[in-house]
């Protein structure tokens, strides 16, 4: 084998032992342009890695996305995601959506119900609630997904 033809094989192997970077999927984020815990929870999203693109709507718009996607009034918070087929329904931990995206689920998505105290977006000094985030099977029911202390 000739040198050059050597390096040519040498540095095209390298190349293909190089790890390949999984697409990073983009959250879509609806809420409203108001809320300062959203804008604080899509930082903690962004903080861990997640691309993330929110878009203000009015109130009528959230709670049809929110409809639409099968989310009811009792798993509700105040805003409302979508990544990878999924729904994320208000202060997710960033860590439980990435579980999510790699465990894949046959699921409508996750939620945190309401607002804890807590929860990423409301902290607020030491102050912290338990929370769940629950699964949101596609049949409607829920099971928990993941707890908080």
């Amino acid at each position: 084998m000739k040198r050059r033809d050597f390096l040519i094989t040498a540095s095209s192997a390298a190349v293909l032992a190089l790890p390949v970077r999984a697409a990073v999927a983009k959250m879509q984020v609806l809420k409203s342009p108001t809320c300062g815990c959203c804008s604080a929870w899509v930082a903690h999203i962004e903080d861990a890695g997640l691309v993330v693109e929110t878009q203000d709507v009015s109130q009528e718009v959230l709670w049809a996305a929110k409809d639409k996607a099968g989310i009811t009034p009792e798993l509700s918070s105040c805003h409302t995601g979508f990544i990878d087929g999924y729904v994320i329904e208000g202060h997710v931990p960033a860590a439980d959506i990435q579980r999510l995206l790699t465990e894949r689920p046959d699921a409508i998505g996750l939620t945190v119900p309401g607002m804890p105290i807590g929860s990423p977006g409301m902290e607020m000094d030491n102050r912290r609630d338990a929370f769940d985030t629950l699964l949101v099977l596609r049949d409607g029911s829920i099971v928990v997904f993941s707890s908080h202390t």
